[in-house]
């Protein structure tokens, strides 16, 4: 695999993952939309099946890792470290670019939700706090694009991630590459989608699981510049722990293979 080729494949392919995952996080949360309030269970299943598109597009072309943290835990795992920041780059890049599609996709829908007084309140309600409230405080519509904890406790979240992470990196490792070197083949596509179902439906309860750095930044980052009325703070205060915890958490994984499966 070329450098562009895996430039090209991750940047795609995260791309299509954060689409589709982010797409359907926009499905329920945003008002007229027609999967509004479909629950935990349509967005578990709906990144299950963003990861099995977004890997069996990508993989032909970078071996599809998608996640920073998976591209971490190989390097370790084979003492590979020459393409670790040009899959880190087109993973961060198409994650952004995923996170704007969605935004456009749902152009109307964040309008109108956003605009909505049961939801942001009355004209000028998002400037009645000071500067630094408005920038801590997780907007209406932050979890569509990246990550929040249902109770903020700092060691407890980061462990979480990490814990996520372990499971789905270790996952991924003891399936390996096809024999091509070319990534997941098709079975391998299928098993990661249920994978992060299950972490999902499982660890995904206290803080969205983010469990791959670039899927929380990019759109967080996205989310920060777009034009959307009302949308409140980006949560900078708890950004580093969707980083930090996965990458982390794909290093303990690697470790882990290699002292138990190598």
């Amino acid at each position: 695999m070329s450098s562009s080729d895996i430039f090209i494949g991750e940047t795609i392919g995260t791309a299509i993952l954060i689409l589709l995952g982010g797409g359907v996080c926009a499905a329920v949360t945003l008002k007229a939309s027609k999967a509004r309030n479909a629950g935990w269970l349509a967005i578990t299943f709906g990144w299950g099946f963003a990861v099995l598109t977004a890997v069996y597009t990508s993989a032909p072309l970078s071996g599809a890792h998608l996640n920073p943290a998976v591209t971490l835990a190989i390097a370790i795992k084979d003492d590979a470290w020459s393409n670790v920041l040009t899959y880190w780059s087109g993973q961060l890049l198409g994650a952004m670019i995923g996170a704007a599609l969605v935004w456009v996709a749902y152009y109307g829908q964040f309008h109108a939700h956003l605009t909505d007084r049961e939801i942001v309140g009355g004209p000028g309600a998002q400037d009645t706090k000071s500067v630094e409230a408005r920038e801590s405080k997780a907007g209406p519509v932050l979890g569509i694009f990246s990550t929040g904890p249902e109770v903020r406790v700092a060691w407890q979240n980061l462990a979480t991630e990490i814990i996520g992470t372990v499971v789905l990196v270790l996952a991924i490792l003891t399936q390996g590459l096809n024999d091509s070197g070319k990534g997941l083949g098709t079975l391998g596509a299928l098993i990661t989608a249920l994978v992060v179902v299950s972490i999902g439906l499982s660890l995904g309860g206290p803080t969205g699981y983010a469990i791959n750095p670039a899927r929380d930044l990019g759109p967080r980052i996205v989310h920060a510049l777009l034009p959307l009325p009302n949308k409140g703070g980006s949560d900078w205060s708890y950004a580093w722990i969707p980083v930090a915890g996965p990458l982390i958490g794909g290093a303990i994984a690697a470790g882990l293979y290699n002292v138990a499966f190598a």
